[in-house]
């Protein structure tokens, strides 16, 4: 029988380390050592170095002030986290495993002070086996992280990134430079004699109130053992199976015919969910290893606008037969210390999506595939969600790299994406990424042009995903179609497919910005929105030694971010004056920002099914920006643009 225990049960502790002195340390115990820089302090598992540092008081509060500058040190040193692996864990004779589902980023993993691997890369999970290395009792886990890639951030050269560590904690105009280091997913230590299943895939499917469902994977050594698989719902069996495993690796697993209820999109209808449970039992009855998904079942097509140019791309969603109009967000970290985040945190936001009225996310490719929590609360709400690939674009230019090594990287992590998220209800595209593009003319400094399939990290992306999962759509980059963005002396020319932009208006609403949105000929907006500041409360608690006003980009604690988003001389313009309190400044803006959102959305939301959907930049913010163009404040609170949004989310459908 494969046991699997959790790590995040056990006493963790991290320590601090000048590069590479911790290699000359002889001591059991190196966290305790008086060679360490920082001494042995408690670890949160999963969980970042910087939250750890920061419970202990070594670190200040980085979203206070300019506070983030005290915390780069971080990156210029190593870190070992350590525990004891409990005597009852080891099972001599038997095959013991480290499973690691995210490492952030680079190190090496010790048993007992022996190499057991060296590990790069945070966007797959890594497993070691560590069998050789264990002793029958006294074992100590380490495991080392070392100095961080110099630059990823939201401007470079994208043909040049070659790290596969999210890039948005380096700097975004939403999010300063906090460059996360540590255990930042859960970890196992798993005991198996052999037999187990090591990989299971599941799709489904439905047309009327008939589901399907597929099963595939792999047994190993488990020629005379036997798979039983059970979809139940609330305690009832709705199909149950028993298959030799031999034959469940030659041919998987299909039942067709099966009576179910459909998942609907929030607003649709409701949202059903299923487990399948599939158990490896010996010939006694007796299970060995099982693995669970909870699955829903419903049809997605995509189908053509009504108008749209011949060859465009479908941009019209339809669940169950019937076009839906995508709205929602895109959807960005909760928090730059992404590891630290709790399944509270996702419940908070993604419930407060769904009663606003959204449908859709986008899980935008300058981050991470998204926590398995994360998607099981968008199958229960009904948020169909596109989940990106780690890829996006950096301004000098924005084509993915073309070695033949990171293009084997990317496909590997896209794979791994693929098989820890397929079976779930909510997904409904796999993007390659983030505003890729080259220039109009083809050439690949600067932007404009989206990528497509002639680009070879591209088309590798989009095998990957044909292989692993036919069924689901694969769009190469997000915009995408002849242009990025929508240009007004085009329309009526056909070229504008899916777009991006723009996120600022000048000058009057009433004017340029309403004209804009009224004659726009897109088919889809994946990327739109407008900046809002944040409360004066929230301005002040988070300002520090720093005067909240002026709102300029003279003023420190207005540019910690981006000074995209400062509207003073815009206020100026239509006043005639300056702000006379940071209330009066704050109000304005999230006024005008409620405002455009819902002229522009309305705008688009009136003329489906001439255009598909509308999903705004930015859903939350990561940071408590001064303004930024998320709809929902650092604390989780919805700005007015939120409360406007949901009036048109919510309103009679189109």
């Amino acid at each position: 029988m494969k046991k699997r225990y959790d790590l995040s049960e056990l006493k963790w502790i991290v320590s601090g380390w000048t590069p590479e002195l911790w290699r000359l340390e002889q001591t059991m115990e190196i966290g305790a050592s008086p060679n360490a820089e920082v001494l042995g302090i408690p670890a949160r598992v999963p969980g970042s170095v910087q939250m750890s540092l920061r419970d202990a008081g070594l670190l200040p509060d980085w979203n206070v002030g300019l506070n983030h500058r005290l915390c780069e040190w971080v990156e210029n040193r190593h870190w070992i986290y350590e525990a004891a692996i409990p005597d009852e864990w080891i099972d001599p004779g038997k095959t013991m495993r480290l499973n690691c589902r995210g490492l952030d980023y680079r190190g090496s993993v010790f048993v007992n002070r022996k190499l057991v691997s060296e590990f790069v890369g945070s966007q797959a999970p890594h497993v070691f086996d560590i069998t050789e290395h264990v002793a029958e009792s006294g074992n100590v886990l380490r495991i080392v992280f070392e100095l961080l890639p110099r630059w990823l951030g939201q401007f470079g050269f994208t043909s040049r990134m070659r790290d596969w560590k999210p890039r948005f904690n380096y700097t975004w105009d939403w999010v300063v430079r906090l460059v996360q280091v540590g255990i930042s997913a859960p970890i196992f230590f798993d005991v198996t004699d052999g037999r187990e299943i090591s990989s299971f895939f599941v799709t489904t499917g439905a047309s009327g109130s008939v589901g399907t469902l597929s099963a595939r994977g792999r047994v190993e050594d488990g020629d005379d053992l036997r798979l039983k698989l059970a979809l139940s719902r609330d305690g009832r069996t709705i199909r149950e199976e028993s298959i030799p495993a031999a034959q469940f690796n030659s041919n998987g697993l299909d039942w067709r015919d099966l009576d179910i209820d459909l998942w609907w999109p929030n607003l649709e209808g409701g949202q059903p969910l299923y487990t399948l449970r599939c158990s490896l039992v010996d010939e006694s009855g007796n299970e060995i290893d099982s693995r669970t998904r909870r699955v829903g079942f419903r049809s997605i097509e995509w189908d053509q606008c009504e108008g749209a140019p011949e060859g465009a791309d479908p941009w019209i969603c339809v669940v169950n037969g019937r076009p839906v109009f995508q709205q929602g967000v895109n959807w960005s970290p909760i928090l730059p210390n992404w590891a630290d985040v709790t399944e509270s945190d996702y419940r908070k936001r993604l419930e407060l999506y769904r009663d606003l009225g959204a449908n859709a996310l986008r899980v935008w490719g300058g981050a991470f595939l998204e926590r398995e929590c994360f998607y099981d609360i968008c199958d229960e709400l009904g948020l169909m969600v596109w989940q990106e690939f780690p890829l996006s674009s950096s301004g000098v230019d924005n084509w993915p790299p073309e070695d033949d090594e990171s293009i084997s990287e990317i496909a590997a992590i896209a794979e791994s994406y693929i098989e820890r998220r397929m079976h779930h209800a909510s997904l409904v595209l796999w993007c390659g990424g983030n505003e890729l593009q080259v220039s109009p003319d083809g050439k690949k400094i600067g932007g404009g042009r989206p990528v497509d399939l002639s680009f070879p990290m591209i088309k590798r992306l989009a095998d990957v995903a044909a292989e692993h999962d036919p069924s689901r759509r694969f769009l190469a980059t997000s915009p995408s179609g002849p242009t990025s963005h929508a240009n007004p002396d085009n329309y009526g020319k056909g070229v504008h497919w899916d777009v991006h932009g723009p996120w600022r208006a000048g000058g009057d609403l009433d004017e340029h910005w309403t004209d804009y949105w009224t004659r726009i000929d897109a088919l889809f907006c994946s990327e739109m929105g407008h900046p809002g500041a944040s409360s004066a409360e929230m301005i002040r608690r988070f300002a520090g030694e720093l005067d909240p006003m002026p709102a300029t980009h003279h003023n420190p604690l207005w540019r910690r971010t981006s000074t995209w988003w400062i509207e003073w001389q815009e206020f100026v313009r239509e006043k005639g004056r300056e702000p006379e309190t940071l209330e009066e400044y704050v109000e304005w803006s999230q006024a005008r920002q409620a405002k455009a959102l819902s002229i522009a959305v309305g705008a688009l939301k009136s003329r489906f099914p001439g255009c598909g959907g509308s999903l705004i930049w930015m859903g939350h913010d990561c940071f408590p920006c001064t303004a930024n163009t998320a709809i929902i404040d650092f604390d989780g609170e919805p700005k007015p643009a939120a409360i406007a949004l949901s009036k048109v989310w919510r309103g009679s459908k189109a």
